[in-house]
């Protein structure tokens, strides 16, 4: 009996937690729908400077890829066929040499390797991106 009256009481308190940390639920769904609808198209302006920054030094700043480094991403038709989403979570992801669609020879690390980039960050890269294809 006492197992059953501990772990009522746990089960209550926990109910209380949760219900406490959940709020009304409103706000947050509103929230991630705003962040949604914000990331949707992104930001093109702000992507140039993020480009700039993180991918340039193997893509170029023309977007045009380097040799022996990164493609052009330009003329690209895995970019260019790529949703916003498949290629947010490449980029996250990154491509190292050792994965058979690698065709470079060298690693795309995750995040460009600026792993402060924040899925916003290369949402707006992805927008400048979007502005360059041929």
């Amino acid at each position: 009996m006492r197992k059953i009256t501990g772990l009522a009481i746990v089960a209550v308190l926990l109910t209380l937690f949760l219900a406490a940390c959940g709020g009304d639920g409103d706000s947050s769904d509103q929230q991630s729908e705003a962040e949604t609808q914000a990331m949707a198209s992104g930001d093109a302006e702000a992507g140039e400077e993020h480009y700039q920054s993180t991918c340039a030094a193997c893509h170029g700043p023309d977007a045009k890829g380097l040799p022996n480094l990164g493609k052009d991403l330009t003329a690209s038709e895995f970019v260019s066929t790529s949703s916003q989403a498949e290629l947010l979570a490449f980029i996250k992801e990154g491509r190292p040499v050792g994965h058979p669609e690698n065709t470079t020879g060298i690693d795309m690390p995750p995040k460009g390797g600026n792993p402060a980039l924040t899925d916003e960050q290369i949402v707006d890269i992805i927008a400048y991106l979007r502005t360059l294809e041929e």
